[in-house]
């Protein structure tokens, strides 16, 4: 227990928004999310609705292309990154992070505008490496300022606020592109303009000393990976969990990648109700993060894990029978799609997917941080961030499969959504305790 667990009794999540140990990290990773996903989304959705080529390769394959180049950084120097977190102290380092963010924004600025494709996609790769730094930082941080009974809470608000900030960013990149979708001069002035916000929130994070300053760093990073990696698996509960998250990533990435071209080739749609559907998970997604803690009691109850697997599979399921083919009828506004028959039933399977991934994400995360040991905190939260590259990176490769295969993008889902199942089936066979904890809460009152 750290020095802020006597604060934690008569205080909600919420409450943590107004603490300095709390607000500026909060703000900081807020705006980081917001600007991924506005460089991200506004990139893919020139490409697709521009039907913009490059070395060859078509719109749709750029889209997961897109996914994998950007978490491809993950898989090749979280070793190093979780290092860095360890041994340094964390104000520092995400400041640093910050001031790396302004420079590839400066470079997405020139290439948008002079129209450099090719150089988008290096930034994007970049834009990888540098989260790369910053998530095992960021995930550590919560237990080094965070009491064990704010965790849930801490990562609650986390999780939706990335979430939020991904519907921002969604909505801001698709709008950005769609007032200029020429020259991108208002896409480029908001990447530049909250790369800086960030860069100002962070220098009021307070200082978070080093867990292990006198941890010797290793450059080689398969080495270190192998490591690192041997860390996590050193706890059972934890590698689980590990594992739980990556499938949560890789599921998470292998259905938004498609949204642009469900909307295009299946929904008749266009650039807005590709932001719609996408608002839509995110909202979801932060819906159900928020939740948790009012669901758990404020413990870290694993027994949500199962429930969020299961309502995750049967609303994908849904999602595919909601429209198998493509609709007659072409809409190019919300309020068009919205009024369509059919669109509300899969809007709703949208939001509830994201909702049940919320449930099912955030204990998950509080699990490992709560079990790992601090001195190895970092580290283990770098070998969650390598399987999750490596399971995106998967998705993205299984999806261009499919593609090449002509699966349609709801055959897509409903293979998705039944590799859901059976992940779930294979996790809580190896772990039964998800499944026992999870009969347990099914019979506790809710206001405990």
């Amino acid at each position: 227990m750290n020095c802020y667990s006597s604060k934690v009794s008569n205080s909600n999540q919420f409450s943590l928004l107004t603490e300095r140990r709390f607000a500026p990290f909060f703000a900081t990773q807020f705006l980081g999310a917001f600007n991924d996903n506005v460089f991200r989304n506004g990139l893919i959705i020139v490409i697709t609705f521009q039907g913009i080529k490059v070395f060859g390769l078509d719109p749709g394959q750029l889209a997961n292309i897109a996914g994998a180049l950007f978490m491809l950084p993950y898989f090749l120097f979280s070793a190093n990154a979780g290092q860095l977190a360890d041994k340094y102290e964390k104000s520092r380092l995400m400041r640093s992070v910050k001031v790396i963010e302004i420079c590839l924004m400066t470079l997405a600025v020139f290439a948008f505008i002079k129209h450099m494709y090719a150089v988008l996609f290096l930034v994007l790769f970049l834009m990888g490496c540098q989260s790369t730094l910053f998530g095992p930082v960021k995930y550590a941080y919560l237990p080094q300022k965070l009491a064990t009974e704010e965790l849930i809470g801490g990562n609650a608000l986390v999780e939706s606020g990335t979430y939020i900030a991904i519907i921002f960013g969604l909505i801001v990149g698709g709008l950005s592109v769609a007032i200029d979708p020429t020259n991108q001069y208002v896409l480029s002035a908001c990447l530049l303009s909250t790369a800086v916000l960030g860069y100002l929130s962070s220098r009021a994070i307070p200082n978070t000393p080093a867990v292990a300053p006198e941890l010797v760093l290793g450059w080689n990073s398969w080495k270190e990976t192998q490591r690192i990696v041997g860390f996590a698996r050193a706890d059972r509960r934890i590698f689980i969990s590990i594992l739980g998250i990556s499938w949560f990533w890789f599921f998470g990435s292998a259905m938004t990648l498609q949204v642009p071209a469900y909307t295009l080739t299946i929904l008749n749609g266009n650039e807005e109700v590709t932001t719609v559907l996408l608002v839509a998970f995110a909202i979801g997604i932060g819906i159900g993060s928020l939740l948790c803690e009012r669901l758990s009691g404020r413990r870290i109850e694993i027994g949500l894990v199962p429930l969020g697997s299961l309502g995750i599979t049967l609303f994908t399921i849904d999602l595919w029978l909601a429209q198998p083919t493509i609709h007659p009828t072409a809409v190019s506004t919300t309020a068009e799609f919205v009024t369509r028959p059919g669109s509300i039933r899969i809007l709703l399977d949208i939001i509830l997917i994201g909702a049940f991934a919320g449930i099912y994400s955030v204990p998950l995360y509080a699990l490992v941080q709560a079990n790992a040991t601090r001195e190895h905190l970092s580290r283990v939260i770098a070998a969650n961030n390598i399987f999750n590259s490596l399971f995106v990176v998967s998705a993205a490769m299984i999806a261009l499969i499919l593609l090449a295969m002509d699966m349609s993008v709801p055959q897509m889902f409903l293979t998705f959504g039944t590799l859901n199942a059976v992940v779930a089936i294979c996790i809580y066979s190896a772990m039964p305790s998800f499944l026992v904890q999870s009969q347990k809460w099914l019979k506790r009152p809710f206001n405990n």
